[in-house]
């Protein structure tokens, strides 16, 4: 009863959007990753970024004026990853803070000798757990490549590494999905990753992959969308675990 009633809801929702076909057009033609979509799949996502925008709210941070094109920006991309999973994979939070560039969030943390340190490091992207995602704006335009990075796709894929609890790589797995083989999977290629960087090899894969398990599940997610020819050639077992898990299969679409 209760899944009958959310699903009227969110049709009430998309009949109920202000925002033109034409509107909708010339989104998706900025956007090269949604370029390889079926009709279908962009009608999908299209009403998945509706009702997106209707249950997150958008803040800009430092003045930053946030437009209508922005918002829909940025809902488009947040839900490719979860076109076949379902709007509840993004319930419990509610916000997206936008900034007009890099920003510095000045956090502190206490270290085993009880001394606060003060983190400056400049970021262009944040997900926080049960809270919002902070986004660059000046990073979130860059997606106009198709090069193996995608800002919006590497935070929300952290929203869904944190369903489970601290992002570390491991979501909430499908039933028909064996954990130990994601697990172990997972790890192997973690490891040959950080192999791969110390003896100087380069791949399309961005070496903040290597900085932690987390990490890697979310660039390994952008390079999945962006290019999976090239995920599938070098981690052919991790590019399968992400059909798996995202129930999206890219290279079908090239």
């Amino acid at each position: 009863m209760i899944s009958i009633l959310r699903n009227w809801w969110h049709r009430r929702i998309v009949q109920k959007s202000e925002i033109t076909d034409t509107q909708w057009e010339l989104i998706f033609s900025s956007l090269p990753i949604l370029n390889r979509l079926t009709l279908n799949e962009k009608e999908k996502l299209r009403q998945l970024a509706i009702i997106f925008l209707y249950q997150k709210d958008f803040v800009g941070a430092q003045g930053l004026t946030i437009t209508e094109s922005m918002k829909n920006i940025i809902a488009l991309q947040a839900c490719l990853p979860i076109l076949n999973l379902g709007m509840d994979w993004y319930r419990k939070w509610s916000s997206i803070i936008i900034y007009p560039g890099d920003f510095v969030p000045g956090r502190a943390h206490v270290d085993e000798n009880g001394i606060v340190h003060q983190n400056r490091d400049v970021l262009s992207g944040e997900a926080w757990l049960r809270g919002p995602v902070i986004l660059s704006w000046n990073g979130v335009v860059s997606a106009t490549k198709l090069d193996g990075t995608n800002l919006v796709i590497h935070e929300f894929v952290h929203k869904l590494d944190m369903i489970n609890g601290v992002a570390n790589g491991f979501p909430p797995l499908h039933k028909n999905m064996d954990k130990s083989h994601w697990s172990n999977n997972f790890q192997h290629a973690y490891e040959d990753l950080n192999h791969r960087i110390n003896m100087g090899k380069k791949t399309v894969i961005d070496n903040y992959a290597a900085s932690e398990p987390a990490e890697f599940f979310a660039v390994l997610s952008e390079v999945f969308f962006e290019r999976p020819e090239q995920l599938e050639a070098i981690y052919p077992v991790i590019y399968k675990h992400l059909v798996d898990f995202f129930r999206q299969n890219p290279l079908e679409r090239l």
